[in-house]
């Protein structure tokens, strides 16, 4: 989606015309068929209400939008706008017409609230068509341009942070909607390599033989089964002071995941090709920080593992040694990502000291039981780092609900023979999940994970986003760099 500015309001060339209305405040300049229609199709300008009409304009058939936004304030007013804009995406993206002109001049938005327009445009407008081949002339997208007409001044430079944010959230979308057999954890690294390319973003990758002498014996054991050779990618900005300590983003990136030995049921294990969404959101996160050139160091690692039942695959049953030292008695190899996870982060912190650590994966069906589609779960030794993120999860949309971590839970993954279980029972899974990953956050380090099983894909398109990949995580983790590390 292209997305220009123009200062003058000439609109005499526009076949499609689009403008924010809030609630009671429907714009004073309207020709009466336009007036006239709205009211009596009840459109006031409430938050999601929408309404078109057809006016003539200069001896032209003009199509005119107004998307309602109510009269809220704060943080519930910049997603009616994103809503507004996305609105608009979802009604004519595939109406045949190719450039939507939006009428900002004596909409009364600020810069940031034009912006917030635009964002809920593009994201919406997000799809990935690159296999279909047989579509219809009316399922192909068209809309192509959007012209912003008379935005105050500011607008320009507020959307450029906002299109650096929603470009990493479309590429965290590309990265999760592609099947495993295009991307795959060297396909992946290479897809990073092609689109961090000139940003000033630093890449840095383990291959297996790295990995092995590095004894990362959890992760490797996961990837044993594929024929796909495993990596270790670090993304490294260091946009904030120089020899500040960076913060660190860690995804779990298991690019198809059967379960292995412990096979998952046939039915749905197609979906399996999103459970590299932690990866993937943390690979957009960096790619937003970098194309706005944020104040933060910020490094973003992703394991990237494929967990198939070959031959050479581990069994339940089998103990492996971990990076940290710790041996892990694996009872049930789809409970994989935990794997991937502890020696990332023991990597993480041998490696770069980070000042806090925050993992994302898509980690327990658990989580999907207990939180739906409408939370992620989020659980800290920190508080400060927790509530951060809760108050970032609540102002980006990418909503967070916390857990309990508690030793309590400790002696559930207790292993006869190893240091510890790869699982507990089946109570708790999502907090045994947890407490696991835990026992390798090393000298304190304030840590946050976060399982999102069920937020980085939807059957069922919502407010910014069609049936699919979602790019959840990309705007939490923003958004806490820019409350909590640019100042």
């Amino acid at each position: 989606m292209q997305i220009t500015f123009r200062p003058a309001a000439d609109l005499s060339t526009a076949r499609l015309v689009a403008r924010i209305v809030e609630q009671d405040k429907l714009p004073a300049d309207l020709e009466r068929p336009l007036a006239e229609g709205a009211r009596a199709a009840r459109f006031s300008g409430k938050a999601d209400q929408f309404f078109e009409g057809f006016v003539e304009r200069g001896g032209n058939v003009v199509r005119v939008a107004f998307a309602g936004i109510g009269s809220s304030t704060g943080e519930t007013r910049s997603a009616a706008l994103e809503r507004a804009g996305a609105a608009l995406a979802a009604r004519y993206l595939t109406s045949g017409e190719t450039m939507l002109a939006l009428d900002a001049a004596g909409s009364g938005l600020g810069p940031q609230e034009v912006a917030a327009v635009l964002t809920g445009l593009k994201l919406r407008s997000w799809r990935h068509d690159a296999y279909r081949t047989r579509l219809k002339e009316e399922q192909k997208k068209s809309l192509a341009r959007v012209e912003v007409v008379g935005a105050p001044d500011g607008s320009e430079a507020a959307w450029a942070t906002e299109e650096a944010l929603a470009t990493g959230v479309e590429f965290t979308r590309e990265l999760v909607a592609e099947p495993a057999n295009i991307i795959y954890p060297a396909s992946f690294v290479e897809r990073c390599e092609k689109r961090f390319a000139g940003t000033g973003a630093e890449l840095v990758v383990l291959g297996e033989a790295e990995m092995r002498e590095l004894g990362m014996g959890a992760l490797l054991g996961v990837s044993q089964g594929s024929e796909r050779e495993p990596r270790l990618l670090a993304i490294k900005w260091m946009g904030g002071k120089a020899g500040e300590k960076p913060t660190v983003f860690v995804g779990k990136g298991v690019t198809f995941d059967t379960g292995g030995i412990s096979l998952k049921p046939p039915a749905g294990m197609e979906d399996m090709k999103w459970d590299m969404g932690g990866a993937g959101a943390v690979a957009g996160t960096m790619l937003a920080l970098a194309g706005r050139k944020a104040k933060a160091n910020v490094i973003g690692i992703c394991g990237l593992v494929e967990n198939m039942p070959d031959g050479k695959a581990q069994r339940p049953g089998d103990v492996v040694t971990t990076m940290s030292g710790q041996t892990v008695e694996v009872i049930n190899t789809d409970a994989e990502g935990r794997l991937v996870l502890c020696d990332a982060l023991t990597w993480a912190q041998r490696q770069f000291d980070p000042a806090a650590i925050v993992d994302l994966a898509t980690l327990t069906g658990a989580m999907i039981i207990a939180l739906g589609d409408e939370h992620g779960g989020l659980f800290s030794n920190n508080d400060q780092l927790a509530d951060a993120l809760l108050a970032a999860g609540k102002g980006s949309g990418d909503k967070m609900w916390r857990f309990p971590l508690s030793p309590a839970y400790d002696k559930l993954l207790d292993s006869p023979i190893a240091d510890m279980k790869n699982v507990g029972p089946r109570g708790a899974g999502s907090i045994t999940a947890a407490q696991y990953i835990q026992r390798f956050v090393e000298n304190g380090t304030p840590w946050a994970h976060c399982d999102i099983a069920g937020m980085v894909w939807a059957d069922k398109p919502g407010a910014t986003w069609d049936k699919g990949a979602t790019g959840f995580g990309v705007r939490l983790l923003d958004r806490y760099v820019r409350d909590n590390l640019e100042g």
